[in-house]
């Protein structure tokens, strides 16, 4: 079959080829929610770089300015994915990150506005005037009928003009004086007297000079009060400036983040890993192969692996075969995780499963991959995980996560079973045994809840944190308007 009419498989490299000749933002949002529930994309590393993509093109597209709406949008958006594909929780770590992302950027172009509008605006704040003897002399004189303190104040300034008798007070028509109207429940100082208003008794003897007001000020809008800008007036401040170009940028950086974290992570490797040292580990990744490849450039050590049966284990017989099977991004045949490994001159062990526990007391470290990593310290790996976990407790073994920052979710496990999925049940019980399978319910489960007290260090790449500091991490690249992202309405 020529090339030109070779069938593309649907997965994430055709994804992302879609999005350079989409015709619409729908259709790519739409062929993205098919490829999660079908499962042909699947994965933390797959999910987290087709959802940053997507999330790239409809911020691209989106043609309002108005922060609020884009973010908006970028909600919706999210929402749809999520429910798509709940167990795909980087799905939705992703779209909180992008969230994160125009906030910051907002608040960043608000910051600059409001203090540019602060400095351009310092003449609204009390100050001292400085005066005539003829400005002075009217504003002790029309004031001094309604405050006896205002008057006793400018007696001291102005004696010849205190001095006068209140009859003269009021008729100096030379000066344009007047006495003003008395004040009733339905009408306002401030409104029908021209002259300074006197807000506070502490401000009587330090208050502006009175100035002609625009049509659209009013006299109260001159308290330094006012000048502070409500959630409405930010809003029409930050959709005034396009920040698309801003948020293209974070979220490309989002990208590369993605690409470089198994890099970062690796090179933490040296820290953590000693020479003659047993490694046991659990699935074959990205992740954990460059981290002891890593290692294996200056350190000698022994790697066991296990098989992980029944969803992984016939990657591990092919490499008796010799034939290679095309797999996620974020999942390795385990002949591609051993051949670099016996290459770079480390002893790699296969065995079962059910032979961890007898080997445990011989292991110095366990090194196991992830799927995500929750807010409490807990994190859902792949099924059998949490069983060497406790297989290590039990023998005073060490064991480290892997994982990049994109897996790390701000969501707490407040219900384990929601977050684990099943596969396919033939893979432990064969149909062909029709008369036991109608009498027993077999299920798959793809993965496993393995609690924080089980876990002693996690190493992303942003260095090793214990499973308490979890939260901190979480604060700094998530905002707590968005944790409950699939609730809102």
């Amino acid at each position: 079959m020529s090339e030109s009419t070779a069938v593309v498989t649907p997965g994430l490299a055709s994804f992302v080829r879609s999005l350079k000749t989409a015709n619409s933002v729908e259709s790519s949002i739409e062929y993205f929610i098919s490829l999660l529930k079908r499962r042909q994309i699947h994965g933390s590393r797959p999910c987290a770089i087709a959802t940053a993509k997507l999330m790239r093109h409809v911020v691209a597209k989106f043609r309002v300015t108005d922060v609020v709406r884009l973010i908006e949008r970028v909600q919706q958006v999210g929402q749809r994915l999520i429910a798509a594909q709940p167990k795909e929780i980087a799905v939705g770590n992703i779209v909180r990150r992008v969230l994160g992302v125009i906030r910051v950027e907002a608040e960043e172009d608000r910051d600059g506005e409001t203090s540019g509008f602060s400095d351009a605006g310092t003449e609204s704040r009390p100050h001292t005037p400085r005066e005539t003897h003829t400005q002075r002399s009217g504003l002790s004189s029309a004031t001094s009928t309604l405050s006896p303190m205002r008057q006793n104040g400018t007696e001291l300034l102005d004696a010849p003009i205190a001095n006068r008798s209140p009859d003269d007070l009021f008729t100096l028509g030379d000066e344009g004086l007047h006495r003003p109207p008395l004040l009733t429940s339905h009408t306002s100082y401030a409104v029908t007297y021209n002259g300074p208003v006197a807000t506070s008794m502490f401000n009587l003897l330090s208050h502006p000079t009175s100035t002609a007001q625009s049509p659209a000020t009013t006299p109260g809008t001159r308290s330094p009060i006012s000048r502070s800008l409500s959630q409405h007036n930010l809003a029409q401040l930050n959709a005034a400036k396009d920040l698309r170009a801003e948020v293209i940028t974070g979220i490309e950086e989002i990208i590369e983040e993605l690409d470089q974290v198994d890099d970062q992570i690796a090179c933490y490797a040296l820290d953590h890993i000693h020479s003659n040292e047993i490694i046991l580990t659990y699935t074959s990744s990205v992740t954990i192969q460059k981290f002891l490849l890593k290692a294996a450039g200056k350190r000698k050590f022994t790697v066991i692996h296990a098989e992980a049966f029944p969803n992984n284990h016939h990657a591990t017989h092919r490499t008796v075969v010799g034939s290679q099977k095309e797999d996620s991004e974020d999942d390795m045949t385990t002949e591609n995780f051993q051949k670099p490994l016996t290459a770079a001159g480390i002893t790699v062990i296969l065995i079962p499963d059910a032979a961890v526990f007898a080997l445990m007391s011989r292991v110095n470290k366990v090194i196991l991959g992830t799927h995500v990593v929750l807010a409490n310290g807990g994190l859902v790996a792949a099924a059998g995980a949490k069983t060497i976990a406790r297989a290590a407790k039990m023998h005073r073994t060490p064991v480290v996560i892997v994982t990049g920052v994109y897996k790390l979710s701000p969501i707490y496990p407040f219900d384990f079973d929601s977050l684990i999925e099943y596969g396919d049940a033939s893979k432990v019980f064969g149909y062909e045994d029709g008369d036991l399978v109608d009498k027993v319910d077999v299920e798959n489960p793809l993965f496993d809840y393995v609690p924080a007290e089980l876990v002693d260090l996690y190493i992303t790449n942003l260095g090793g944190h214990a499973p308490s500091y979890l939260y901190r991490i979480v604060s700094d690249h998530y905002r707590s308007e968005d944790t409950n992202l699939a609730r809102l309405e």
